[in-house]
C-alpha cells in the first residue's frame, strides 16, 4: 500500500480532488472558500485515511476478481504435483492454473487502474471553481440531453445559475489601518473577435496596466491599482502575472501606502503581504464561482454511470467465457462507484449548500421612505426645519437656495421657517435624515401605507431582489420591463474564457422564469435587446413564456449604432410578449401591422348618400396631401375620382374605377385627426388615399428623433442630474421609449403596477412618475438596481423627479411636482450570507462524533448545514429583534450593521402593509397577506423588557380580541400565551415568528 500511495495515479486522485474540494486555495479567505478552508484537516484526513483506502479494501474483498485466489491455487497445484513426483510444468492442472494466472490482473494494478478512472472522471468537468455540465460521449464529441421536445434549446450552463452579482466584482477595494483606501480597478477588457471565441491556446487572464499601474486620487486618501484582462497563452499561469504585479507595485509603492506591504502570512506563504492576499483576491474573485450546479449530485451520478459504461465496462469487449476476465472487470467497477459515489455526495453537499444561501430570501438590510412634504403632518415641520442633514440634501437635489422665496443662508446662519416648508409642498423628505422615533411617528399617520406608496426602490442584486419580493407581489403586477445588458462589446457581462453567451443565457433565464410569477395571468413583459443576443433570447423567452405570444418589434435607440468590426449597426429591438391577442394595443404594436386600406369605404357597397359628411375631395400636391375640401351640396357630381386644377393640385374623391360615387371611411370633421395615418398612392387607374393603420408607430419606433438615447436618454438624465453626476452611467434609454413601452404593455392602462429590475439609471420609474403627472394616474413600479450607482443616479433621480421634470444641469426650471411616497430597501447580498457564515461544532457534537461510525457519513451530508445554522439564522438574537446584526459589505467595506427584521419579515410573508406603529415598546403591523388574503396582525417586542404577561395586557388593552378585529392570523415574536385570551368567537391563530422566519426564509426552490 505504501508504494501505491506513492504512485502517479494514486498522487494525481488526490491532486484533483484537493481541487475540487477547494483545499488547493489555502490563501483566499472569501466566500465558500473560507469555510472550507477552517474544515480542512478535517476534510483531508477523511481523503486520504479513510476514503482512497477503501479502493484497495473493495478490490480485496471482491478476491474472485484478482490473480491473489488464482496464485494460492497454482502453489498449491505446483506442490502437490512435486508430492506425486510429476514434473509441474507438464501437469494440465498447473498449466490451466499458469494461464489463468497469467490473464488475470494484480490488485496492485487494478487499485492504479481506479485511482486513475477517478481523477479522469471528476477532473473532466472541473475548471476555476466551478462544474460546467458537458457530457462527453467520446474524445472532442459532446452529447446534450434530449427529450423528444419539437425545438431544444441548450447551452453549456443552462443548468446552473450564474452568480457574479457584485460591483467589486470589477472595482474592489479595502482600507488601510490608517485610515486610507486602495482600490482596484478593472479598466476596459480585451474581447475576442470572430463572435467572441477565445483564440486557440489563449486564455484571459488579469494582469497590472502597464500604461498606468498607479494613481493617488482623493487628495492622497486613496490609491487606485489599475488591471486589464487580456488574451496570454494557457500556459502563463495568474499566479506568476500575481507575482510580476506585486514586485512591480513594490517598486513603484508610495510612502503614504506602504501599509500595503504589512506581512499577513499563511500556511503556505510564510511572507505573504496584505498587497499580495489582495490581489489574489481580486484576481480569484473574477475567476471562480460563476455558477452554482442546480442538481450536482444529479448531474454527477448520472455522468458516472455514462462514463462507467463507455470508458470502463466495454460493453463489447466482455469476455464472459472467462470468468475471472469478467469478475476482475466487476470489481473495478464496483470500486470506482462506490468511492465516486462518496465523492459525489460530498461535493453535492457542497454545491447544495451554496445554492441554498443563494436561493434563500434575502435580509432587508434598511427600509426607509421618501415622502413630499404635502403628506406629512405640519406638527412635524418644526422638526424638519432644524435637520440640518435634510436641508443639506435639499440644498444639493433641489437646488433650494436658488428657488424664489427661499429663507435659506449658504450656510444656514438662520433657520428654515415653517412657511417656507408649507410653500414647498413636493420637497422630498428622507426619513434615513431622522431617527427611528421619528420615523414611527411618521408612518403611524398613514392607513394603508403599502396603497399609497408608488414607487419602490431595491438596492439589490436582480434575482435575490426578485426573489425577496415573489411572497409579496406573486400576481400582482401588470407589467415587465426590462433593458437587460446587451452582452456587445461594450457591455459585456462577466464571463468564463468560451462562455460569454452561455453565461448571459443563465443570467436572463433565471431572472425571467422567476419574475414572471410576478405578473398575473393578463400580465405583460417587454425586454429591450440587440443583434447580439437577440435570436437567444427570442428562444429563452419562447421556453418561459410557451403559452403567450411573442412579437420581436424593430427600435432605433442609438442613431450612430455600435462599431462592429468594419460597418456600425443599429439593429435594436424590442420583445413584446402578451398572454392573448385580446391585448388590442400591444397586438397592434407587437405585430409590426401596417394595414393599409383604400380610404375609400368600399365595404358592403356602401355609397355616398350613406353618410353625406363622408363624401368630400382630399388635396394632394406633390404627393403629398395638403388639405382637405368642403363635404359639396347633394346634387353635385364630380367628372372623376382625380380632378386635375390649373396649378397641378389634385382633388381625389372617393369615387371608385367604375365612376361610382362612394364615401371616405372618415367623415369631414374627423378625417384631419387621422392625416398622419394617410398616403396617396398610385391605384391600378388613378390615385388612390390610403389609411395605413400604424404606419404612424413604425415611422415613430423606427425614424422618431425622441427615441435617440443620447437626445432623449443621456441629456435628459444630464439635465435632472448635472452633467458631472451623469458620467456614472452611460446611454441610459430614451424617455419617450420608456413611454412608449409602458403605454404599449399596459394599453394605456393609467393604474398599471410596473417592474424593471435591471433599473440602472430609472427611466422607466421616471417615465411613470412623468405620465402620472400628465394624465393624473396611479401608474406604480418596482425598480431594482444593485450597481454602486443607486445612490448616485437611481434614487436621486426619481425624487427629483418627483419633483419637477423640468432641469437643467441639476438645478429646477420649475416646480410641476406630483404628491408621492417612495420607498427604498437594501438587501443582504449573496456575498454578505457568505462573509457572515461561521462553521461551529459543540462539545457534544465533537465527543458524540470522534467514537461514531456516523462520523463519515456526518462529514459528507450533514456538516455544512448542521454546523453553520445558527449563523445563517439567530434565532436566539429575535429576544431583541431591534438590534439583530450582521456583517454587511457597503462601499467595499464590511461593517456591523442593524437588519431590519421587521420589513424582512413582512416580505416573508407577503403582508401588504396597512398600518404600522409602535405603541408602548411594541411594535405593531396590519395588513393583508397576498397568498391567502388574511387578515394579519404581527406583533414584536423585546422579550428581555416585554414578559408575556405585559402582552397579554397589551393585547387586551388594544381590543385585538374581538370580532371588530377581524384578523385571521397572529404573529408574536417569542414564546406566549395569546391563545388562552381567545374567547369562543375568536377565529385568529397564533403563529410564533421565529419558527415562520425559519421556514419561509429557507423555503429554497429552484427556478
Amino acid at each position: 500500500m505504501a508504494n501505491i500511495q506513492n504512485s502517479a495515479n494514486y498522487n494525481k486522485l488526490k491532486k484533483v480532488l484537493k481541487e475540487v474540494f477547494q483545499l488547493d486555495q489555502a490563501d483566499l479567505d472569501f466566500g465558500i472558500y473560507r469555510i472550507m478552508n477552517q474544515k480542512r484537516n478535517e476534510i483531508n484526513d477523511f481523503l486520504e485515511n479513510r476514503l482512497l483506502p477503501q479502493v484497495n479494501e473493495i478490490l480485496q474483498s471482491s478476491g474472485d476478481g484478482s490473480n491473489a485466489k488464482v496464485q494460492q491455487e497454482l502453489d498449491k497445484a505446483i506442490e502437490q504435483a512435486n508430492s506425486l513426483g510429476v514434473d509441474p510444468e507438464t501437469s494440465p492442472k498447473v498449466i490451466e492454473l499458469r494461464n489463468k494466472f497469467n490473464s488475470t490482473t494484480s490488485v496492485d494494478s487494478l487499485e492504479q487502474e481506479v485511482y486513475s478512472h477517478l481523477a479522469n472522471f471528476f477532473k473532466r468537468y472541473y475548471k476555476d471553481g466551478d462544474f460546467i455540465s458537458l457530457r462527453r460521449y467520446k474524445k472532442d464529441v459532446y452529447a446534450i440531453p434530449y427529450e423528444g421536445e419539437e425545438v431544444k434549446l441548450h447551452w453549456a450552463n443552462h443548468d446552473q445559475y450564474y452568480i457574479k452579482t457584485s460591483e467589486y466584482l470589477k472595482n474592489y477595494g479595502f482600507k488601510l489601518s490608517n485610515g486610507k483606501s486602495v482600490k482596484f480597478e478593472l479598466k476596459e477588457a480585451s474581447t475576442e473577435q470572430n463572435n467572441n471565441k477565445e483564440q486557440s491556446g489563449k486564455e484571459r487572464r488579469f494582469q497590472l496596466f502597464q500604461d498606468l499601474p498607479l494613481e493617488v486620487s482623493g487628495d492622497g486618501e486613496i490609491l487606485i491599482v489599475n488591471f486589464i484582462y487580456e488574451e496570454h497563452d494557457k500556459k502563463v499561469k495568474q499566479d506568476k502575472l500575481n507575482d510580476e504585479s506585486v514586485e512591480k507595485l513594490v517598486k513603484s509603492m508610495p510612502q503614504e501606502f506602504h501599509d500595503l506591504l504589512e506581512k499577513r502570512p499563511t500556511d503556505k506563504n510564510k511572507n505573504r503581504t496584505l498587497l499580495e492576499k489582495h490581489i489574489l483576491d481580486f484576481t480569484a474573485r473574477n475567476s471562480f464561482d460563476y455558477f452554482i450546479h442546480k442538481d450536482l449530485g444529479g448531474f454527477l451520478s448520472r455522468e458516472l454511470d455514462f462514463y462507467i459504461k463507455n470508458e470502463v465496462l466495454y460493453l463489447d469487449d466482455i469476455n464472459t467465457e472467462n470468468e475471472q476476465d469478467f469478475l476482475t472487470q466487476i470489481s473495478k467497477v464496483k470500486a470506482i462507484k462506490k468511492v465516486a459515489q462518496k465523492i459525489i455526495t460530498f461535493l453535492a453537499q457542497l454545491e447544495n449548500f451554496q445554492k441554498k444561501l443563494w436561493l434563500k430570501k434575502k435580509f432587508v438590510v434598511s427600509t426607509n421612505y421618501c415622502i413630499t412634504l404635502d403628506r406629512i403632518p405640519e406638527k412635524h415641520y418644526e422638526e424638519i426645519a432644524k435637520n440640518k442633514a435634510q436641508l443639506e440634501e435639499w440644498k444639493e437635489l433641489f437646488k433650494i437656495d436658488k428657488l424664489k422665496g427661499d429663507l435659506l443662508s449658504v450656510k444656514y446662519t438662520e433657520p428654515v421657517t415653517i412657511d417656507f416648508l408649507k410653500s414647498q409642498p413636493f420637497l422630498v423628505l428622507d426619513t434615513k435624515f431622522f431617527s427611528e422615533n421619528f420615523k414611527e411617528n411618521l408612518l403611524a399617520h398613514f392607513d394603508n401605507i403599502d396603497g399609497q406608496i408608488s414607487g419602490l426602490l431595491i438596492n439589490s442584486e436582480n434575482f435575490q431582489g426578485i426573489n425577496s419580493i415573489l411572497n409579496k407581489y406573486k400576481a400582482k403586477l401588470d407589467c415587465i420591463y426590462i433593458d437587460p445588458p446587451y452582452n456587445a462589446n461594450s457591455s459585456e457581462i462577466l464571463y468564463k474564457n468560451t462562455f460569454k453567451h452561455s453565461s448571459w443565457l443563465s443570467l436572463m433565464f433565471d431572472r425571467i422564469a422567476l419574475s414572471k410569477h410576478l405578473i398575473h395571468q393578463d400580465g405583460t413583459m417587454a425586454v429591450a435587446i440587440d443583434e447580439i443576443e437577440q435570436e437567444v433570447l427570442g428562444q429563452i423567452l419562447s421556453q418561459v413564456f410557451s403559452d403567450y405570444v411573442k412579437s420581436c418589434i424593430p427600435m432605433q435607440h442609438n442613431p450612430r449604432g455600435q462599431q462592429g468590426r468594419n460597418l456600425s449597426y443599429t439593429h435594436e429591438f424590442m420583445y413584446l410578449l402578451y398572454p392573448n391577442d385580446s391585448k388590442k394595443y400591444i397586438g397592434d404594436v407587437a405585430k409590426n401591422k401596417i394595414d393599409s386600406r383604400n380610404l375609400r369605404d368600399s365595404g358592403n357597397e356602401s355609397m355616398r348618400t350613406d353618410a353625406r359628411n363622408c363624401f368630400y375631395p382630399i388635396l394632394v400636391t406633390n404627393n403629398e396631401i395638403i388639405g382637405f375640401g368642403d363635404v359639396p351640396e347633394n346634387d353635385f357630381h364630380p367628372k372623376s375620382n382625380n380632378i386635375i386644377r390649373n396649378n397641378g393640385l389634385i382633388e381625389i374623391w372617393p369615387i371608385d374605377d367604375n365612376g361610382v360615387e362612394r364615401k371616405w371611411r372618415y367623415a369631414r370633421q374627423t378625417v384631419e385627426s387621422i392625416l398622419n395615418k394617410l398616403e396617396p398612392k398610385k391605384g391600378r387607374v388613378s390615385l388612390q388615399i390610403n389609411l395605413n393603420q400604424d404606419i404612424e408607430t413604425m415611422k415613430t419606433l423606427l425614424f422618431d428623433s425622441k427615441f435617440d438615447a443620447s437626445e432623449y436618454g443621456t441629456k435628459v438624465m444630464q439635465n435632472i442630474l448635472g452633467k458631472e453626476k451623469a458620467k456614472n452611467f452611460s446611454f441610459p434609454k430614451s424617455i419617450e421609449t420608456l413611454r412608449f413601452a409602458l403605454n404599449a404593455l399596459s394599453n394605456n392602462n393609467k393604474n398599471a403596477f410596473f417592474i424593471d429590475y435591471f433599473a440602472g439609471s430609472a427611466t422607466t420609474g421616471d417615465a411613470c412618475i412623468r405620465m402620472n403627472k400628465e394624465d393624473d394616474g396611479n401608474r406604480r413600479f418596482i425598480c431594482i438596481e444593485m450597481g454602486t450607482y443607486f445612490h448616485l443616479v437611481t434614487k436621486p433621480r426619481i425624487v427629483k423627479s418627483v419633483f419637477t421634470d423640468k432641469w437643467d444641469d441639476g438645478t429646477p426650471l420649475g416646480k410641476n411636482g406630483i404628491s408621492t411616497i417612495l420607498k427604498y430597501s437594501e438587501l443582504e447580498s449573496y456575498e454578505d450570507t457568505l462573509n457572515n457564515l461561521a462553521l461551529v461544532q459543540n462539545k457534544e457534537q465533537s465527543s458524540l462524533l470522534a467514537s461514531s461510525d456516523f462520523k463519515d457519513e456526518y462529514l459528507l451530508s450533514y456538516i455544512l448545514d448542521v454546523e453553520s445554522r445558527d449563523s445563517l439564522l439567530n434565532v436566539d438574537a429575535f429576544k431583541n429583534p431591534f438590534n439583530y446584526k450582521l456583517n454587511i459589505t457597503r462601499n467595499n467595506e464590511s461593517q456591523e450593521t442593524v437588519i431590519d427584521l421587521v420589513e424582512t419579515f413582512n416580505y416573508l410573508i407577503g403582508l401588504h402593509v396597512k398600518t404600522i406603529q409602535s405603541i408602548k415598546g411594541f411594535k405593531v403591523i396590519t395588513g393583508i397577506t397576498n397568498k391567502r388574503d388574511e387578515e394579519t396582525l404581527v406583533i414584536w417586542r423585546n422579550t428581555e423588557e416585554k414578559s408575556n404577561q405585559d402582552l397579554n395586557e397589551f393585547f387586551t388593552k388594544m381590543e385585538f380580541s374581538t370580532r371588530d378585529s377581524e384578523f385571521q392570523r397572529i404573529y408574536v415574536n417569542g414564546d406566549n400565551h395569546l391563545e388562552n385570551l381567545k374567547t369562543g368567537d375568536d377565529n385568529w391563530k397564533v403563529v410564533l415568528i421565529e419558527e415562520e422566519f425559519m421556514k419561509r426564509m429557507f423555503d429554497v426552490q429552484d427556478v
